[in-house]
């Protein structure tokens, strides 16, 4: 008879912590290589009494898909391991992970988030949108400017919230101190670590209340699924987290779950080579005249290089924005159109190198002015880098810049 596979530990390295996380939850004789598929919206109990236990939380087990799905359980723990969190929730997709942590934190009308403010597009629409509907004030400040943080929290809001790397700018942020400074002025801490993933940062050790992921990104890693994941530092927070995503119905799917959970397993392989890629074609561009201002926390020109280096343990992740000199929508357009190997595609953290134009796509709900004061010109242009060899990735970069012309 096999012996079930062991629990993840958490002294275990990473990579090897990656490989085992959330596998071998399910008590038995036997045990599966990977965590099946479990599709079925509800599951049946040997009686009455065990229901009514399972419900009561009294038993392990399941009775229905929106509040429990072995397949999404098992990616969950995974998440939960790999951020040295107590527990994560699983959600559809990124943007219902960002709005269900932020329900988590049980916002009332004349609450104030304060905001990063050169976060993702959308992430800034749900809060101007929604959520000051709502009754909320909003309040963007850089999260770089320490000093404004503290202005900021002086007036007592309910939600400080950050991205560990900015997006589309890449600027990186101090999470152990703006952490600190959140829960001394009681303040939730939100920090959205797609950008860097637990590869790089896992902001629950130097406390952060919720670590938020775009499971589409860096922890699918293949292009091939949606989905979200919110690690609680806390196991009151995470019950309330459960009650959001039964409440929202943003569940995700036990096939999604599958596949977040196999790319979970090669996280630390594809980390490695992405943030080693990204530094040699971030340095080849800074080195090309055809091309303006390079944003990547791995060359010392970056503000907060040294900062990274220390957060981030010698690497500094797989995302480089870089501005077109006089750049433009035609310019950019031809640069984009030219290029072969690298693709454009709305999206980041995949395998393979892509490309997108902010202005169109990431931050389009964004006025021209708004961009402007955050930062993003008309001629920048964001890379998500790939595992593929250096030497084809600069080719094709070489070639997409001679297209774009001056």
């Amino acid at each position: 008879m096999s012996q079930p596979r062991p629990r993840a530990d958490p002294t275990w390295g990473f990579t090897t912590l990656a490989a085992h996380a959330g596998e071998g939850l399910e008590p038995g004789a036997w045990q599966p290589t990977s965590t099946p598929i479990h599709n079925a919206s509800g599951f049946v109990m040997p009686s009455f009494d065990a229901l009514d236990e399972v419900f009561e939380g009294k038993r392990p087990g399941y009775f229905y898909s929106r509040d429990g799905n072995p397949t999404v359980r098992a990616f969950e723990a995974g998440i939960a391991q790999l951020e040295c969190a107590p527990l994560a929730v699983a959600f559809s997709s990124g943007m219902a992970a960002i709005h269900g942590a932020l329900l988590t934190a049980e916002l009332k009308p004349g609450d104030t988030i304060v905001s990063t403010v050169d976060c993702y597009g959308l992430t800034r629409v749900l809060l101007q949108s929604h959520f000051v509907a709502q009754g909320a004030h909003v309040q963007f400040v850089d999260m770089a400017d320490v000093g404004a943080v503290e202005r900021a929290l002086d007036g007592r809001p309910k939600v400080l919230y950050l991205e560990t790397i900015s997006n589309p700018l890449v600027k990186v942020f101090d999470v152990p101190r703006l952490a600190a400074m959140a829960r001394a002025a009681g303040v939730y801490s939100l920090v959205d670590n797609t950008f860097a993933s637990p590869y790089l940062l896992r902001p629950v050790e130097h406390g952060a209340d919720l670590v938020i992921h775009s499971a589409t990104k860096y922890i699918g890693g293949h292009g091939d699924v949606t989905g979200g994941t919110v690690a609680a530092a806390t196991e009151e927070l995470g019950g309330r987290l459960r009650r959001v995503v039964k409440l929202l119905g943003a569940l995700l799917g036990p096939n999604e779950a599958w596949l977040c959970h196999r790319g979970v397993k090669t996280l630390s392989l594809r980390m490695a080579r992405q943030c080693d890629n990204a530094l040699e074609v971030a340095r080849w561009l800074e080195a090309d005249p055809r091309v303006g201002r390079v944003y990547y926390p791995g060359l010392p020109s970056h503000e907060q290089h040294e900062l990274a280096g220390c957060l981030f343990g010698g690497r500094y992740g797989a995302m480089i924005a870089f501005d077109l000199p006089d750049g433009n929508r035609d310019r950019v357009r031809r640069f984009i159109d030219a290029l072969e190997l690298v693709q454009p595609a709305p999206t980041l953290g995949d395998l393979r190198t892509l490309t997108l134009y902010p202005a169109q796509a990431s931050h389009r709900g964004l006025t021209a002015e708004q961009r402007h004061a955050v930062g993003i010109g008309d001629g920048l242009v964001r890379l998500s880098v790939g595992i593929e060899d250096p030497p084809d990735l600069l080719a094709d970069l070489d070639h997409a810049l001679d297209s774009a012309g001056g």
